[in-house]
């Protein structure tokens, strides 16, 4: 059944009255099931799986990944197998939007913790407890909820927004539900397979699950005298190193520096080949340009020149050279620079973000008045007291929990408000949320306002990014919904359950991932950061907190001059992909991000990229088997790649912790 939608012109003449009306009548299926109790339940579990791999996603690269489409497939596949077996009925199409409504909110609202409040950790040194973390994300990502359903009002009811990404999951919902639903089964089984045996390969590269196999199940230290767990490395060139330690073969590097102190490392990490499949081969290409530039060009005449060099830790014990202190020393700086301006310039490059934002529509006396859909979408009285009293309540707990001047917390509320609007529209229009930039003007700000605490920048700007990602995503979110007839209550009930999962779910697996206590329990921000998880997004808001608190003093020349040239070539680049409307398609965040991930994962992410492009190529034809695996499956076998990797990858640390 195809999807109806109004023309453009009637969106362009009709009065929202007339649009409610029109909607009302011929799309709302009041009488079909949408958040039940299994809906709910299957989303908050998903939700809760699905935010885990993307905490562990995150923590590699800084990226959030979307986990909607994987959850419309999964849900459809497994409803559909019950149904099939006479264990449930099937699945509704509501049901299903619901299920990847929650499970969506509950992949973003993570976020913080790999970012902003990773940032406040590092540069602080302090960890707060896991209860704290827990309120605070939940408190403030509820303002972004009682937020967007006003601007649903606006976005969604009368302008009608397109919202890409979230039409993207109404059609294919649609097109799962109402003919090709053997298609949604056969990217389900897709996806299921590439999983396991991706999966499959985790474990062998795992030395926690080989330990719980050779030793605790086969108990191969008893009777075959082993020490350690045999496992396979996931870095190739171990056994090369291995070889050449043995004998007097070449130890590669670049003007005297070991290649592998500059952390370039030939590993296959599945996760980051499904990372690069997703984010295309334009954003890879130029993070691998970013990171070639820095660890093959500059860290090493850094190094030479003494720029970068060993230090004498906090303990007294030297702090010899590797890919992290490369990047804290020197790199970081125009890594960040280059992020930040290129975001800022690409913000700003779109004006009908900011126009169309404000603008207001003369009111038509047709029907004005009317409000048919007073018992569907949320009061806004909810929102109008809610929004003051959860920001209160935010600046407070902000405050306690982080030391933030409560009057400093509260009157960034109404800059936040502002950003909020632009982030929503622009992803009404792009998919495209600029948290990261807008929030560097929260965190520049109340870092002018008050430059001795951290704390004063690095959370407003958290509340910034938090707030405004959950507004514009819970409007895509709703977008698929409302193209398919489903009560806005619902979803705005499914959306704080998704909050809630993917609080329930990371908190407690960010401290056992990346702060387990050492031997005598005692936790440190000092595993924060790794070669497995490199945080560059924590890494990128400490930066600019670094800038705010000590200036640019201090810095070596080098760094200033390299800081410069990263600035006026990511405004090039920028301006370069404007003026050629696309056809340049490096991008100046993407080369900065580069600089601050880990080069080996950097590889596989354009490895990645590189293999479902030239498949993509060869396969172009539709209608055929590779072109239904290759171009129509690309999604579900990158989302097998990463999950199957992640799930194995968290399992594995947390047996490590516990055995």
């Amino acid at each position: 059944m195809a999807i109806q939608h109004l023309t453009d012109e009637q969106i362009a003449t009709w009065s929202r009255a007339q649009k409610d009306e029109w909607w009302f009548k011929n799309v709302f299926r009041g009488d079909m099931a949408q958040l039940t109790l299994r809906s709910g339940f299957t989303g908050f579990l998903l939700g809760g799986i699905l935010s885990a791999t993307g905490l562990y996603i995150g923590a590699k690269t800084g990226i959030a990944i979307g986990v909607g489409l994987t959850s419309v497939i999964l849900a459809f596949a497994l409803f559909r197998a019950l149904h099939a077996s006479g264990f449930a009925q099937d699945y509704t199409i509501l049901e299903n939007n619901c299920t990847q409504s929650i499970a969506t909110a509950a992949g973003y609202v993570i976020t913080p913790l790999f970012s902003s409040l990773a940032a406040y950790m590092l540069v602080t040194g302090v960890i707060p407890t896991w209860w704290q973390l827990m309120v605070w994300i939940f408190v403030v990502s509820m303002i972004g909820v009682l937020l967007a359903f006003p601007l649903k009002r606006r976005f969604i009811n009368e302008d009608q927004a397109p919202f890409p990404e979230g039409r993207a999951c109404g059609v294919v919902l649609d097109s799962l539900y109402h003919g090709e639903g053997g298609e949604g089964v056969f990217k389900a089984k897709l996806l299921g397979v590439v999983g396991g045996f991706t999966a499959l390969y985790q474990a062998i590269v795992s030395d926690g699950w080989m330990k719980l196999v050779q030793f605790k199940i086969l108990m191969m230290d008893k009777w075959a005298g082993m020490t350690e767990p045999w496992h396979l490395h996931e870095r190739l060139d171990h056994y090369y190193y291995a070889w050449a330690g043995k004998t007097t073969a070449l130890i590669p590097t670049i003007m005297g520096t070991d290649i592998r102190q500059l952390g370039l490392r030939l590993t296959l990490d599945a996760a980051m080949l499904g990372v690069g499949g997703l984010m295309g081969i334009a954003v890879a290409t130029s993070c691998f340009l970013g990171a070639f530039i820095n660890f093959v060009v500059l860290a090493p005449m850094m190094i030479q020149m003494g720029d970068i060099a060993p230090r004498i830790g906090a303990n007294g014990v030297l702090v010899p050279l590797n890919r992290a202190e490369i990047v804290n020393q020197w790199s970081l700086w125009w890594g960040v620079t280059m992020m930040v301006v290129g975001a800022l310039v690409g913000l700003l490059a779109k004006p009908e973000i900011f126009k169309s934002a404000f603008k207001r529509k003369a009111p038509a006396t047709k029907g004005e008045g009317v409000d048919l859909l007073k018992d569907i979408e949320v009061p806004l009285w909810i929102s109008y007291i809610g929004v003051p009293v959860f920001s209160v309540l935010g600046s407070y707990v902000t405050h306690a929990f982080f030391d933030v001047p409560f009057w400093l917390a509260l009157i960034s509320l109404p800059l936040i408000f502002v950003l909020t609007i632009i982030c929503t529209n622009s992803m009404a229009l792009t998919s495209w949320t600029p948290t990261g930039s807008l929030s560097k003007i929260t965190q520049f700000t109340m870092g002018a306002i008050d430059r001795t605490n951290p704390g004063s920048n690095l959370l407003p700007a958290g509340m910034t990014s938090e707030i405004a990602s959950n507004a514009a995503n819970l409007l895509s979110d709703i977008k698929p919904g409302y193209m398919l007839g489903g009560k806005p209550r619902h979803q705005a009930i499914g959306h704080i359950i998704g909050n809630l999962a993917g609080v329930l779910f990371c908190v407690p697996l960010f401290y056992l991932l990346f702060l387990a206590p050492d031997a005598s329990g005692v936790r440190s921000v000092a595993t924060l950061v790794s070669d497995q998880f490199a945080m560059p997004a924590a890494l990128q808001w400490k930066g600019v907190a670094d800038i705010i608190a000590k200036g640019l003093k201090g810095l070596p020349t080098s760094a200033l001059i390299s800081m410069g040239v990263a600035a006026l070539a990511a405004v090039a680049m920028e301006v370069a992909r404007i003026k050629s409307k696309g056809k340049f398609q490096l991008s100046a965040v993407a080369t900065g991000l580069g600089v601050v991930l880990p080069p080996e994962a950097v590889l596989a992410m354009f490895l990645g990229a590189l293999l479902f492009f030239f498949m993509g190529r060869k396969h172009k034809t539709p209608g055929t088997q590779g072109h239904r695996v290759w171009v129509e499956g690309m999604e579900p076998i990158c989302a097998g790649l990463i999950s199957g990797a992640a799930l194995m990858g968290i399992g594995n640390a947390i047996i490590n912790v516990l055995i």
